[in-house]
């Protein structure tokens, strides 16, 4: 009976902290890393093809890339000082017309390395279906 409490009380312990702290559980429909931190290390591992959720602050706006399919770029802040590179596909999801240096976004895509930080791409649906969709998030707008 004793160890039955205890295997309670840190079951609901468990649970009150996941409740606190949604970030660190991912949903079935968006597995994968959570936080800047987590990006920094697979910046410093060189990982690539990795599906994160993390947020910053825009530091800079690029020009589309008109290349092939057209991707919206801008560059993030993360909490942990690094930037990524935001590569969103305008071909498939709305761009984000109100964007502007200093703006909060959140997103969900996949983690590519390279030397300059990194880029999260894969932001939007996956119109065959094969790959998890991604998203950003600005303004309290979902674009997908």
């Amino acid at each position: 009976m004793k160890k039955l409490i205890i295997v309670l009380l840190i079951g609901f312990g468990g649970y009150g902290y996941l409740q606190n702290n949604p970030d660190i559980v991912s949903s079935s429909s968006e597995e994968g890393i959570t936080s800047s931190q987590a990006i920094s290390d697979a910046y410093q591992n060189r990982l690539s093809d990795i599906q994160v959720r993390g947020s910053g602050k825009v530091s800079h706006i690029l020009s589309d890339d008109t290349k092939g399919t057209r991707h919206q770029r801008f560059i993030l802040r993360l909490s942990s000082g690094k930037t990524v590179l935001v590569a969103h596909n305008i071909d498939l999801a709305p761009r984000i017309n109100s964007l502007k240096n200093g703006d909060s976004v959140q997103f969900y895509g996949e983690y590519e390395w390279n030397s300059k930080g990194g880029v999260v791409h894969w932001t939007h649906h996956d119109p065959r279906g094969k790959h998890i969709d991604g998203w950003l998030e600005h303004n309290r707008r979902k674009y997908q």
